[in-house]
C-alpha cells in the first residue's frame, strides 16, 4: 500500500471517528436502552472529560521541545474550548444533524472573514461557497425559528464560528508542532470548562468508562489519523475526505435514538445546501478556473 493510500485511509478513518460524535452524546443524554444517562449528566461535563481524557492521552506524545507559547496559542484554545463546548450543548439540546452540519460552515466563515477583515483577495469558487452555505443556514434557521430547538441551533452556529477562529489561529500558527497545538487545545479547552464542572457529581464509572472512550480513544485518535494524513495529502483534499463526517454523523445518531434524530425536510435541504457548498469548495480544481 503506498503512502498516498495510506494518509487517504488515515483521513478517512478519522472522519468516520468524528461522526461518531452525535452518538456517543445522545447515548449518555437520553434513554437508547444502554442506562447511560442515569444518573443524568450535564452536557458540559460530557464537554470536559472527553477533552480531558484527551489531553492525557495526547500530551505524554509532545516533546518537550516542541512546547511554545505564543499569543496566538492562548486565542486558539479559547476558540476550541468555545467550539467544544457549544458544540456538545448543541448536540445534546437538539438534532445532531443540525449541530455538525451548522458546525462545518467553518470554512465559509473562514473565507468571510479572511476577504471582509483580513484582506484577501475574493475567489468566484469561495464566494458562491459562502453563498450557498449561508442559503443552507437561512434554511435551517426557518425549519427551527418557531420550535423549542432554535437556542440548539443557535449554538451549533457559535460552534461553527468557533471552529472558524480556531482554523485561522492553526494558520496563523503553520511552523508550530501540530501535536502540540492539538494537545494544548485539548488541555486548555478542559481549563476553561473545569470550574463550571467542578461541583457537578462525578458521572458513574459506566459513564465515564464511555466518555473515556469518548475522549482519549474516539477524539485523540482521530486527530492522530489527520496529522498523519496532512503529511501527504493537499489541505483541499482532506477536506473533501472529511464530508464523510457530516453526512454520517446524523445516521449514527439516528440509529441510537430514531424518536429525536429523524431529520425534517428543513434539515435535509439545509443540509444538502451546506455539504453540496462544501464539496464544491473542496473539489479540486482544474488549470485556469477559480
Amino acid at each position: 500500500m503506498g503512502s498516498l493510500t495510506k494518509a487517504r485511509l488515515c483521513v478517512v478513518l478519522a472522519a468516520l471517528l468524528w461522526s461518531t460524535s452525535g452518538a456517543f452524546t445522545k447515548i449518555l443524554c437520553e434513554d437508547t436502552g444502554l442506562g447511560l444517562n442515569e444518573p443524568a449528566i450535564d452536557p458540559l461535563a460530557i464537554a470536559f472529560w472527553r477533552v480531558a481524557f484527551a489531553a492525557v492521552v495526547f500530551l505524554p506524545a509532545v516533546r518537550r521541545r516542541e512546547w511554545t507559547f505564543r499569543p496566538a496559542l492562548w486565542l486558539t484554545g479559547l476558540a476550541f474550548a468555545l467550539m467544544n463546548a457549544s458544540f456538545v450543548l448543541a448536540t445534546a439540546l437538539g438534532p445532531s444533524a443540525n449541530a455538525i452540519l451548522l458546525q462545518y460552515t467553518a470554512p465559509m466563515w473562514v473565507y468571510a472573514i479572511c476577504v471582509g477583515v483580513l484582506g484577501e483577495p475574493a475567489e468566484r469558487r469561495g464566494t458562491a461557497t459562502l453563498l450557498l452555505g449561508m442559503t443552507g443556514i437561512g434554511v435551517l434557521f426557518a425549519g427551527e425559528w418557531t420550535g423549542s430547538r432554535l437556542p440548539a441551533v443557535l449554538l451549533a452556529l457559535g460552534s461553527g464560528l468557533a471552529y472558524a477562529l480556531m482554523m485561522i489561529g492553526l494558520r496563523v500558527q503553520r511552523d508550530v508542532s501540530s501535536y502540540w497545538l492539538t494537545a494544548f487545545n485539548f488541555f486548555f479547552g478542559a481549563m476553561v470548562l473545569l470550574p463550571i464542572v467542578w461541583r457537578h457529581p462525578l458521572p458513574s464509572w459506566p459513564q465515564l468508562a464511555m466518555l473515556f472512550v469518548f475522549g482519549a480513544v474516539r477524539l485523540s485518535l482521530s486527530y492522530w489519523l489527520l496529522a498523519v494524513g496532512l503529511r501527504h495529502l493537499s489541505a483541499q483534499e482532506v477536506g473533501t475526505l472529511s464530508l464523510i463526517d457530516p453526512m454520517l454523523n446524523p445516521l449514527w445518531a439516528y440509529l441510537v435514538s430514531p424518536a429525536t434524530e429523524t431529520p425534517t425536510l428543513w434539515t435535509l435541504a439545509g443540509g444538502a445546501c451546506i455539504v453540496g457548498a462544501l464539496g464544491w469548495r473542496y473539489w479540486p480544481l482544474r488549470k485556469g478556473t477559480l
